[in-house]
């Protein structure tokens, strides 16, 4: 294992620390329990919009913590939920007197301890579980489809219209339409290691790639003879715009993403023959998001995610993010 680590039993603060000492204009790091919120939290009047989940993900989800975005994220261990004591110590500090909306992607840990924190909460919370991949139905760690990369899409929509002075009910309700509308699937080339174990999560032979893998370095749904780009992407794209479906006539934002360890130069290649087989099924590229947003440590690989947009949609997208990681409208 060649990482750049020091103690993978200490990974997590240490890199808390750093993102703490690059960002101290935009978010303030808490580590006993860890969380990461806004600078300016509690916003007196707002909404808090709250996520979080394993290490391991980066930018996600600490780097949307911002205005325009997240009041705050709960980092767990690399690719462990978060405890229910995290979540609970974020709602206290972001609560602006508007409540909170807990985003949860559906990881069975993820939902019983972010439900365990709104029951315990002394503040009025509501929470959303996405779960936006097409791959699988149950995987190592769900019940049910796991949430991936619509969650970032999620994050931004949800927290521009609590920033715009939206209510708790108000911001619930968009949630569940963002996600009733956004799908997702993802390929790995190699799999990822994490740092306590010290050993790949699955084996891939040189010649060959997974169809459908998870954000943890679950396995997918199928392992295929490596082919060009263009049918790495048609594997993807087909099964997303088979499951909702997408149709000619529909507006969208495509979201092409990094598992951690393809370089930009093969990413936009894939995003422009995704954008070409949409154009070929009469479904309008309106938005776009190309990058590394939500990875698996270093797995080279990446997902699609699709989002069928409104207007409404549109102009939250649109609106200003600062963040670490996002940001534009500033």
């Amino acid at each position: 294992m060649k990482k750049i680590i020091n103690d993978p039993e200490t990974v997590v603060q240490d890199a808390l620390r750093g993102m703490q000492a690059a960002h101290a204009d935009l978010l303030s790091v808490h580590y006993d329990p860890a969380v990461v919120t806004r600078a300016d939290a509690p916003v007196r009047g707002k909404v808090a919009i709250i996520s979080g989940g394993g290490a391991g993900h980066e930018p996600l989800h600490g780097g949307f913590v911002g205005r325009g975005m997240l009041d705050a994220a709960c980092p767990g261990a690399v690719f462990t939920s978060p405890t229910p004591d995290q979540v609970l110590d974020a709602v206290s500090r972001c609560d602006g007197g508007a409540g909170a909306l807990l985003i949860v992607k559906n990881y069975t840990g993820d939902v019983l301890n972010f439900e365990t924190a709104g029951e315990m909460a002394e503040s009025e919370v509501r929470s959303v579980v996405i779960d936006d991949d097409v791959a699988v139905k149950d995987s190592l760690y769900t019940a049910g489809r796991r949430g991936v990369g619509g969650t970032v899409l999620l994050e931004k929509i949800v927290g521009a219209a609590a920033e715009r002075g939206d209510d708790l009910a108000a911001c619930e309700a968009l949630a569940l339409r963002v996600i009733a509308s956004v799908r997702s699937m993802g390929l790995a080339l190699t799999s990822c290691t994490v740092p306590h174990v010290g050993s790949p999560s699955f084996e891939l032979a040189d010649d060959e790639m997974e169809i459908g893998i998870g954000i943890h370095g679950e396995p997918g749904r199928q392992r295929v003879p490596v082919g060009s780009a263009s049918e790495m992407v048609s594997a993807l794209l087909d099964p997303v715009l088979e499951d909702l479906p997408f149709s000619s006539g529909d507006r969208v934002l495509l979201f092409t993403n990094s598992m951690g360890g393809t370089p930009l130069i093969e990413l936009y290649l894939a995003h422009g023959i995704a954008e070409q087989l949409l154009a070929d099924r009469g479904i309008t590229v309106e938005r776009r998001l190309v990058g590394p947003y939500i990875t698996s440590l270093e797995m080279q690989g990446m997902s699609l995610t699709l989002l069928r947009l409104d207007d409404e949609m549109i102009s939250l997208w649109d609106a200003p993010v600062h963040t670490p990681a996002l940001r534009w409208g500033v």
